[in-house]
Formats: C-alpha cells, sequence, structure tokens
C-alpha cells in the first residue's frame, strides 16, 4: 500500500534511487597482475575510463546524477480527474435508479478520485522502475567497456 506523508514519500523514493544509482555507478575493481605500480594502475585507470566512454557515449558521473522521474502530488493529477469524472457518471446513472443521482454522482466522483490515485501511483512507480533499469543497462555497458580495456591492459578485473 502506497502511503503519502506531506509530500516527502515521492522526495524519499527519489533520494534512495539517486544514491542507489550512485553506489551502482563504481567501475569494476582492477588487480595489477602483471606486477603495475599503483602510479601505473591510476594512469591505466584513467586512461581506460576515458576510452570506455568514448567508445560507449555513457559518462557513469552523469547517470548516477540523472534525477529520476518527477513524482508528488502533481503527477497524476489528470488521471485523478479523469477518474472522479467517470465515477460521477456512473454514480449518477446508479444514483437515478435509486432515487438521488446527485448523492450517487457524489459517491461515484470520490471513489474514482481514489481509484486515479492509485493508477496515477502506479504508473510513477512502472516510471521509475524503467528509469532505474536504463540507467543500470547504460553503467554495466560502460563497465564492460572498462573492464574490456583494463584487461588489455594486463590486469584481472573483477
Amino acid at each position: 500500500m502506497d502511503t503519502y506523508i506531506n509530500g516527502r514519500t515521492g522526495a524519499l523514493c527519489a533520494a534512495i534511487l539517486l544514491l542507489m544509482s550512485a553506489a551502482q555507478a563504481t567501475t569494476p575493481i582492477a588487480y595489477p597482475a602483471k606486477g603495475q605500480s599503483a602510479q601505473q594502475q591510476h594512469a591505466d585507470e584513467s586512461a581506460c575510463y576515458s576510452w570506455a566512454k568514448s567508445n560507449t557515449g555513457i559518462d557513469p558521473k552523469q547517470v548516477a546524477s540523472t534525477p529520476p522521474p518527477p513524482s508528488g502530488p502533481a503527477v497524476g493529477g489528470g488521471q485523478r480527474v479523469q477518474g472522479a469524472a467517470r465515477g460521477a457518471a456512473g454514480g449518477a446513472v446508479i444514483g437515478a435508479i435509486t432515487g438521488d443521482a446527485g448523492r450517487g454522482a457524489a459517491v461515484g466522483a470520490t471513489a474514482g478520485t481514489m481509484v486515479g490515485g492509485a493508477r496515477a501511483r502506479q504508473d510513477r512507480r512502472a516510471q521509475q522502475a524503467n528509469a532505474q533499469q536504463q540507467q543500470q543497462g547504460a553503467i554495466d555497458t560502460f563497465n564492460r567497456a572498462f573492464a574490456a580495456c583494463m584487461q588489455g591492459r594486463g590486469y584481472t578485473v573483477q
């Protein structure tokens, strides 16, 4: 069940996603298998980072800083309004049958607003999951290129 507390739930989710993507933006670990010095390893890592970035078009630092999709009470307002309109229309029909179309429309509008809000939250979660999958895919592509470069320079990469 999705809980809304003073607009902070969406911001908290966004912050968690940003921290997760920043943690995922780390490059693979390279071990100097041929006795390379620390200075040589640093130079090789820098060169391979640049090479992987130019060959994949992906910069993990930029991917990690990409903001998540917007969230909060303003997002999905159209779905709430549409739900309210559909609910009011249906409620008015049912209310007319029972003799009070106005009350039926009000009850239907309330129920429709709740259904529209649930749809909006579900759509927002799906957008956030899709954005996270795209970020992870981009970082994985970069990491494979970085690892290939480092292995070509004589490092064991994990």
